[in-house]
């Protein structure tokens, strides 16, 4: 018990720049007194005392503001920073390394009882403020999900998703870390959104178009071919345009 307490404390100051020792991070961080008082729960809920352990997860709620079902399975050194209103369901389970920050909710999408309803987390998964990960699919390792994201499918390994509803921006080639890949919020090196980009490449693109039917068109004319004339229209500014879809 004392040695998972050290790890748990130890992994937070690696990730916090604002936990500056060991007795504050005890004292004063919710997310670790939640995962503490889940442990209680947890074992109460598989050892026949249900409601001991929902009555357990209902005063780690009020204490913490973080609502945790006893059912759920929580991995080893999972930080809940901030944490408040962090919502984790029954059949959720959080694997070893994951950073939760506050406002996320790992909800089911089902009514079925004793169903898998809620989603799987494998290990070094961000889950970015705010963030909604909804029904029973997997976030893959190290994979990170952006604040304020409506996630509804899998994610794969070292993916980060984005949106509402979410969708894939980046996927690393690169062997995964801790070390390399904990970034705050589930934020990435290069945020942009792929329809921006695809936007301003299509954007780009209609621009060259244009420059060359003019120059086609200018040549035409100078070899003495008859060109029909074409209907007046507003001239193409793809810098105005592209100022839309940032």
């Amino acid at each position: 018990m004392f040695h998972r307490l050290r790890e748990d404390i130890n992994s937070i100051i690696d990730r916090d720049p604002a936990a500056r020792n060991g007795w504050e991070v005890l004292t004063c961080y919710p997310g670790l007194h939640a995962i503490v008082m889940h442990r209680w729960a947890y074992w109460c809920w598989h050892h026949h005392m249900k409601w001991l352990g929902r009555f357990t997860s209902h005063l780690a709620r009020i204490l913490t503001g973080i609502e945790i079902h006893p059912g759920a399975c929580i991995g080893r050194r999972v930080f809940i920073d901030h944490g408040f209103g962090v919502v984790i369901g029954e059949t959720a389970v959080v694997g070893d390394d994951c950073t939760i920050y506050q406002g996320v909710t790992l909800g089911g999408t089902s009514l079925a009882t004793g169903a898998k309803r809620h989603p799987t987390l494998e290990r070094g998964v961000i889950i970015g403020a705010g963030a909604k990960v909804l029904g029973n699919f997997t976030v893959g390792e190290y994979a990170k999900v952006g604040s304020n994201a409506v996630l509804l499918k899998p994610v794969p390994p070292g993916a980060t998703a984005v949106g509402n509803p979410a969708h894939i921006v980046q996927k690393d080639a690169a062997p995964a870390t801790v070390a390399n890949l904990f970034t705050s919020y589930g934020l990435t090196s290069n945020g942009d959104d792929p329809l921006s980009k695809a936007l301003r490449a299509l954007i780009d693109h209609a621009a060259v178009q244009e420059r060359q039917i003019e120059q086609l068109a200018a040549t035409m004319k100078a070899a003495g071919l008859d060109c029909k004339a074409l209907p007046e229209c507003d001239k193409f500014d793809p810098a105005q345009l592209n100022k839309l879809v940032e």
